[in-house]
């Protein structure tokens, strides 16, 4: 039997209403992105914001800040060699007002009333499509800023994006998020004349070597989105069966000169790079 002592039945009435009270609060705050920071959205927010365009997605290079690996929160952030085949599913919030004309990762000044965005670990600046799962909403942002660092979240939209995709009353809503380029044509193709490529060759182009496969593979794509339709049969990924490192080869060709005017082609061709592939006789 239950010995304890009973409690009047109005007292108890308020104490389960001031718990419902505690518990709707609670759960406000933790899904809202803003409250949390003590943000806010504009109080005479501007017109339209539903309807503005996307922007359009350009190859630019890396900023010069807010692109190397990082520690927040006493979690380690790498940062991904290449946004190309990005794709992936999580919880998006939004920054506004707090935050708004201050200066972001990249340097650049917040303006809640763009469509930009803050990733973790997406090179910046970037461009990407996110989808409102819960509604169907889409936008296209520039991701310019790091963040969230709250939580389970992996994407910090601004006041304005939040405000197309449809949750800024909500506070967070699963999106979709996937990484955009701009076509390649936009950057500088690099065409494999057959010349350049010979079936056993003895030289080839080095363009990385990586611990883990995934960052491997991300430097293949990235390779890949500059070359033409011969791409697939000239970059590949080996591994090494002494150090066990991923190597990132191009190639054959039949002379070292060959081999090195596709590098210089690759240097001119994206300049963001931060060393040129280098050869390798085999």
């Amino acid at each position: 039997m239950d010995r304890r002592p009973l409690m009047p039945r109005k007292r108890a009435h308020r104490g389960r209403y001031g718990l419902w009270v505690a518990l709707a609060v609670a759960l406000v705050i933790a899904g809202c992105a803003a409250l949390d920071r003590g943000d806010r959205a504009p109080s005479r927010p501007r017109a339209g914001l539903e309807g503005l365009p996307d922007p359009v997605v350009r190859n630019e290079p890396r900023s010069r800040w807010g692109n190397d690996d990082y520690a927040e929160g006493g979690r380690t952030y790498r940062i991904l060699p290449t946004a190309v085949g990005y794709d992936q599913i999580g919880v998006a919030s939004w920054y506004g007002v707090k935050f708004h004309g201050r200066r972001t990762s990249s340097g650049e000044t917040y303006d809640m009333y763009r469509l930009s965005a803050a990733h973790p670990t997406l090179p910046i600046p970037g461009y990407a499509r996110v989808r409102n799962l819960e509604n169907g909403r889409e936008t296209v942002v520039r991701v310019n800023d790091r963040g969230p660092f709250h939580g389970a979240r992996f994407l910090d939209l601004s006041y304005a994006a939040a405000v197309k995709l449809g949750f800024v009353e909500q506070g967070t809503a699963r999106v979709r998020v996937t990484a955009l380029t701009a076509p390649a044509e936009a950057a500088g193709t690099v065409a494999l004349a057959d010349e350049r490529i010979a079936p056993g060759g003895r030289y080839f182009l080095q363009a990385g070597a990586f611990v883990e496969r995934r960052w491997a593979d991300a430097r293949v794509a990235a390779l890949r989105n500059l070359f033409d339709e011969r791409r697939d049969a000239a970059v590949r990924v080996l591994q090494d069966p002494v150090d066990r490192l991923y190597r990132v080869r191009i190639g054959p060709f039949a002379t070292r000169a060959a081999a090195h005017r596709l590098s210089t082609l690759l240097a001119d061709g994206s300049p963001g790079e931060e060393s040129p592939p280098v050869i390798v006789e085999e």
